[in-house]
């Protein structure tokens, strides 16, 4: 069976896994932090959105800037320090005062962030280069298995006290945070590359910056099913729930088929893949525009976790093998902050769209998605099927 693989990943690498799981299940803060705001500490909802976007702005600079950290002090140490800067920032939340509370939220955005990049480089470098795709999508699995724990015992925690949602946030990131210093290898030095120049390096690869700018044209469309979606189903007459059941059945898929699909296409082409990846969500947008009722988004929702399962542990892993050697934090930095581009991006540009035209924002989602995978395959990256790798790390290194 597949999942004996993972017997055969480093043990450090298993217990991370753990960790993650652990982590993804208390994962509540941000999930609650609106409601939170507004039900317990009394502010407004202008207000709540404000801190709100305060966290959300220090999540793109976390993402955008904790691989450099880990370039320079190492991916362990920063993966260390985000975890526990992160754990200190859920627990100063409730204490804090209301002006200090947007403050508090974009650093907790900055700390929780930067761990991302950092914990996706730790693993691409972990593992020999036929394995990475794999060992990213194992990572998804573990994460996305405690997620599907987290919001339901958010939604108890905060019936009782709200402030324990934070609490076992922190608890949490701090069990991660042994394991990442009980487990995981100290840094090894690397060699090659200045830990300077990461612009000046990237702009002169095509064939990088293709893939992230389409990246950031998908994920933009992509996260329409968090931004308009419920408002396309609401306004069908549908039911909240059956939008909770949605995503909640497509988190079970991804974390049952996510990893063993990974290892059927480890063999392919990684930009093909991506690129069929960007397809499958093109398609479903077009089910949605066309089919704009429960059906439609069910259909919709199953193909696009389809696509999702495709292209994010694929392009991730693409990423990490297109770095330089000492660049691979920062490389998986780009990477993660141009998959989370439509955080921002998606509900303003989709919820100006769907008030003033919403017969045209799926069909031009969906265009964009399809244009997006047509441009990745004919251009340079997808000419040279694999992005130029200066890293061959061995499954030891951990830096």
């Amino acid at each position: 069976m597949y999942w004996r693989r993972i017997a055969e990943l480093p043990t450090w690498l298993q217990a991370v896994m753990v960790g993650q799981l652990v982590n993804g299940a208390g994962a509540l803060a941000w999930i609650y932090l609106t409601l939170y705001l507004v039900e317990d500490r009394g502010m407004s909802a202008q207000q709540a959105g404000f801190a709100a976007a305060a966290y959300g702005v220090g999540l793109v600079g976390g993402n955008l800037g904790g691989g450099w950290f880990g370039d320079r002090f190492g991916l362990r140490a920063a993966a260390l320090a985000s975890q526990l800067l992160w754990a200190i920032s859920c627990l100063a939340m409730p204490l804090v005062p209301g002006p200090s509370i947007a403050v508090v939220a974009a650093l907790a955005g900055l700390f929780g962030g930067a761990g991302r990049p950092n914990l996706s480089a730790l693993v691409a470098t972990s593992l020999p280069a036929e394995r990475r795709r794999e060992g990213i999508a194992l990572s998804r699995t573990a994460s996305n298995a405690g997620f599907t724990i987290g919001p339901p015992l958010g939604g108890l925690l905060a019936a009782y006290d709200f402030s324990l949602v934070f609490v076992v946030d922190a608890l949490t990131s701090l069990v991660m945070a042994a394991i990442i210093w009980r487990w995981v290898p100290n840094a090894r030095q690397t060699t090659g590359l200045s830990t300077t120049g990461l612009w000046k390096t990237v702009l002169r690869d095509r064939a990088v910056l293709v893939v992230l700018v389409t990246i950031v044209v998908v994920d933009t469309v992509y996260r329409q099913i968090f931004a308009t979606m419920p408002l396309l189903l609401r306004d069908a007459g549908t039911p909240t729930v059956a939008y909770g059941v949605l995503l909640g059945a497509s988190s079970v898929v991804i974390v049952l088929c996510e990893a063993p699909l990974a290892v059927r296409l480890r063999g392919h082409r990684a930009t093909r893949v991506i690129a069929a990846g960007f397809a499958c969500i093109g398609i479903g947008l077009a089910v949605l525009g066309v089919w704009p009722a429960l059906g439609g988004a069910a259909v919709a929702i199953a193909v696009m976790t389809a696509g999702e399962m495709l292209y994010k542990p694929t392009a991730t892993a693409h990423v990490a093998d297109a770095a330089p050697d000492g660049m691979v934090g920062r490389y998986s930095s780009l990477y993660a902050a141009a998959s989370i581009s439509g955080m921002f991006l998606a509900p303003a540009i989709g919820g100006t769209t769907y008030q003033h035209a919403p017969g045209l924002l799926y069909p031009v989602a969906a265009g964009l998605a399809l244009a997006a995978g047509v441009v990745l395959l004919f251009s340079r990256a997808g000419a040279r099927g694999v992005l130029p790798s200066g890293s061959t790390a061995q499954p030891s290194s951990a830096s």
